[in-house]
């Protein structure tokens, strides 16, 4: 998910005018199409025309990007612009949403879209530019991340407002009752995408709580100044290890940084992606068709047709805890230079993140019924119809066809070094058709990740236990992956002058459609 915030803007609160006074609704801007923005991960990313839709079900309306603060529901959405994404959304009737209405006609609060990307592709420049995400839900913010992301009407009943006056003074709604809804983006084939590791999360300043593993990790990584500011506002919350188990900082003078040789990245999870976890209970249920009707031909004029049923079951899915702690003694953090809690930290988190992802491939792959064989790693012409007879299965039971390749490192090295009868790539680095007649059947490099044979989405994970295809993005992966960060917290053992810190949060993997994956074997 993808939470943009900038700046604040002015609210242009409309008047209640005798008939929309009870209506309790505020329409603006979500989004706007064709502007870069900056968030906190150091991430830069702009919305293509017409991206942002809902397909599914309205978004839902929130406090501060919080669930927990709900406030009221969109009604509407309208793509018609290909400057903006505008907006209109019920205010429920309850105390947090007489505040809201109450601080946005004052001003106070504007307009954050939270997404979850589908597609996307990054320029030269870094840009992620995405062409397709669904919106997750609007949020109420004081500052918002794009200018032009803003409030610009509120009706509401007088007993909300503190200066009618005011009120009486502001414009007619722009986006009137009239306004068409917005057009559904069609599903396309997935593009080439440089998949970012974690979530972004680019809200702006509030009162502090522990980041998350992917809010850490993610300034870590690209953001030093944020990185700076996390680990100074950590610094009063958690304290430090027992000198014994940094003995590599103490008493010495340490200059550079502390060397480590794990990337912390989780690819299977950013490629499947994660989806929202109910806060409450140990299990939650997943509907599924299991039962489809099926049409059969009328035997003549006036003859019963064929009976037929639908049956809808439930998959019981159960939340599984992740997760970490160490023990620090105070004269660490009056002792080591550098502070040894960032170090520790971010080891924390990235034994976290790779718990997770270890876990969420290692549950994929172990419900995968359908293989494909590859006769010789080493041979192009093996691997393409391998990857064929793949996507041919896939195809066969759900009209779908697969949208990315997950391979260890080793089926990695040997696909990309695949070659023809000729010892030609099958693969090239330059990808380019006809150029010097190398093959065009996809792209891969010894540098990146990053491929498309046959045009999926090549995703590389050490954590692999095998190599698998399959559908997995948009509503209808086979595989949905759930997850709740619940971060660090830390509590302290006065008796020995310690404070014990913990990382963790809740995982959990369903399965959904077997039938939309198959193994390499």
């Amino acid at each position: 998910m993808i939470k943009l915030t900038a700046t604040a803007v002015t609210v242009d609160a409309a008047a209640p005018d005798g008939t929309r006074s009870g209506q309790r609704v505020i329409m603006g801007i979500a989004a706007p199409y064709g502007v870069t923005a900056s968030v906190s991960s150091g991430e830069t990313v702009l919305f293509e025309p017409g991206s942002l839709s809902a397909p599914d079900r309205m978004p839902r309306v929130y406090m501060f990007h919080d669930s927990s603060q709900p406030v009221g529901i969109v009604t509407q959405l309208d793509n018609s612009s290909p400057n903006e994404l505008l907006f209109s959304a019920r205010i429920s009737a309850t105390p947090l949403g007489d505040t809201a209405l109450t601080l946005s006609a004052d001003g106070v609060l504007d307009v954050s879209v939270g997404i979850s990307p589908q597609q996307w592709t990054t320029d030269d420049a870094g840009v992620m530019r995405i062409t397709a995400a669904v919106i997750d839900e609007i949020s109420l913010v004081p500052q918002p991340a794009f200018n032009a992301a803003k409030i610009t009407e509120v009706y509401a009943s007088a007993s909300i407002h503190h200066n009618p006056d005011e009120i009486d003074n502001n414009q007619e709604n722009p986006l009137d009752e009239e306004t068409p809804e917005m057009e559904k983006t069609p599903e396309v084939a997935a593009v080439e995408a440089a998949t970012p590791t974690a979530p972004i999360w680019a809200e702006a300043p509030k009162r502090f709580t522990m980041p998350s593993a992917a809010q850490y990790m993610a300034a870590y990584a690209s953001s030093p100044s944020e990185f700076a500011q996390i680990n100074a506002q950590i610094k009063a919350a958690a304290p430090f290890i027992d000198t014994s188990s940094t003995p590599g900082i103490l008493p010495e003078i340490i200059t550079g940084s502390v060397y480590d040789g794990l990337n912390p990245v989780r690819p299977f999870v950013s490629a499947i992606g994660t989806r929202a976890m109910p806060s409450a209970g140990a299990t939650f249920r997943l509907p599924k068709i299991t039962v489809r009707p099926v049409a059969t031909q009328q035997g003549g004029e006036n003859t019963t047709l064929d009976p037929s049923t639908v049956t809808v079951s439930n998959t019981d899915v159960s939340k599984l805890t992740f997760g970490t702690y160490v023990t620090m003694s105070e004269q660490d953090l009056d002792w080591t230079d550098p502070a040894s809690l960032n170090i520790v930290l971010e080891q924390l988190a990235i034994a976290y993140g790779q718990a997770t992802d270890n876990y969420a491939i290692d549950n994929c792959h172990a419900a995968i019924t359908q293989t494909s064989a590859v006769a010789d790693t080493a041979v192009g012409a093996d691997w393409v119809a391998a990857i064929y007879d793949g996507a041919r299965q896939i195809s066969a039971s759900s009209n779908y066809l697969p949208t990315h390749m997950f391979v260890t490192p080793a089926s990695w090295a040997a696909l990309s070094s695949s070659v023809d009868d000729s010892n030609r790539p099958v693969f090239p680095y330059t990808g380019a058709p006809n150029l010097m007649g190398q093959n065009a059947a996809g792209n891969a490099a010894a540098n990146t990740w990053n491929g498309n044979p046959l045009g999926l989405v090549l995703v590389v994970d050490k954590n692999a236990p095998g190599s698998f295809m399959g559908h997995a993005a948009g509503p209808a992966a086979g595989y949905h992956y759930f997850e709740q960060p619940k971060g660090a917290i830390s509590i302290d053992v006065p008796s020995s002058l310690s404070r014990t810190i913990a990382f963790r949060g809740y995982a959990a993997g369903s399965m959904r459609d077997a039938t939309k994956f198959v193994k390499f074997v």
